[in-house]
């Protein structure tokens, strides 16, 4: 099992026990995704917390026109989980696919209450992953509401260059709420074509 991945990445935070890791290594159970695979959809209670060892997953919506509004991307390091549906324990609409052949390692509700309560080093690091996800999602909103669309791109590709040979030019376009044919102007006029 990956496990040692996700103990490097919690050691970036606190350093861990070895009573700390063993329960880690008895409450995340790793799981292999396909490509085009869904680990949650719609209408599903997100039951697993999960962390990206490998591979990219991105989240998503389905609007009542059946337009696709991604709303995340995660890759190696990065947690991924409707976060809503998790904690109410009710069905979500949200929709989480791979978008490669992708390892995760997941953690259920229950295992993971335990592991604040038994380790309260994990509930300040979750408070910190927590704190950074919220920052990033404030910058997000206040970035749509107060960027162009060609500053909104310029700022994804200068944060996140990793996802360019990854991701679809649709699925950016759908993250950052423009058309597909829209981007392609905006990367051409960047271009100078």
């Amino acid at each position: 099992m990956n496990i040692k991945q996700l103990i490097t990445y919690f050691e970036t935070f606190l350093p861990l026990e070895e009573r700390e890791i063993s329960f880690l290594e008895n409450v995340f159970k790793e799981r292999k995704v396909r490509r085009r695979q869904f680990i949650l959809q719609e209408g599903e209670v997100c039951k697993f917390n999960s962390f990206v060892v490998e591979g990219c997953f991105r989240m998503f919506m389905v609007d009542d026109h059946g337009k696709e509004h991604n709303l995340q991307f995660a890759v190696e390091n990065w947690w991924i989980g409707d976060i809503g549906s998790f904690h109410s324990e009710q069905p979500g609409k949200l929709n989480i696919e791979a978008i490669e052949n992708s390892v995760i390692l997941q953690i259920k509700k229950e295992d993971q209450l335990k592991l604040f309560v038994d380790f309260p080093k994990f509930n300040r690091i979750f408070r910190v992953i927590t704190e950074n996800a919220l920052i990033s999602f404030q910058r997000r909103v206040l970035q749509n509401i107060s960027s162009t669309a060609e500053e909104r791109y310029l700022d994804f590709i200068e944060r996140y260059p990793y996802f360019f040979n990854r991701i679809s030019n649709v699925q950016i376009a759908s993250f950052l709420g423009v058309t597909p044919e829209f981007l392609s102007t905006i990367r051409k006029r960047i271009a100078g074509y």
